[in-house]
């Protein structure tokens, strides 16, 4: 059965913030510049988003938060992964290569290769 986009966007999501935390803690802004800087300017996490699935994290026990001071010496929350946390992107890893492979196998099929 095939999900919602937003089901998809929120677990692409998740599994980009836990590899952006497998780097060591971030302030939720930093997680964003992070993913952003990485993809090239490609991806861009608003804050609705990234707030609510730091939440949900965080209740499911992939990350705990903490306050402390950003670069700039200002409050913020910041996030790392736990040992759990680091299970779940294993996990979600794995499945993201498996489903990339499979749309790859329906994108190409019937292309000749060679």
């Amino acid at each position: 059965m095939l999900r919602s986009n937003a089901d998809n966007f929120q677990g692409t999501l998740t599994l980009l913030v836990l590899k952006s935390l497998e780097q060591g803690p971030m302030h939720g802004w930093g997680i964003t510049l992070h993913i952003q800087r990485i993809s090239n300017e490609v991806l861009r996490v608003e804050e609705g988003s990234l707030y609510p699935a730091l939440h949900r994290m965080e209740q499911e026990g992939w990350i705990v938060s903490e306050w402390g001071l950003s670069e700039n010496n200002r409050r913020a929350r910041f996030y790392r992964l736990t040992t759990q946390g680091r299970k779940q992107l294993r996990s979600q890893r794995e499945n993201w290569h498996k489903i990339t492979h499979a749309v790859d196998l329906v994108l190409n099929f019937g292309v000749a290769r060679g």
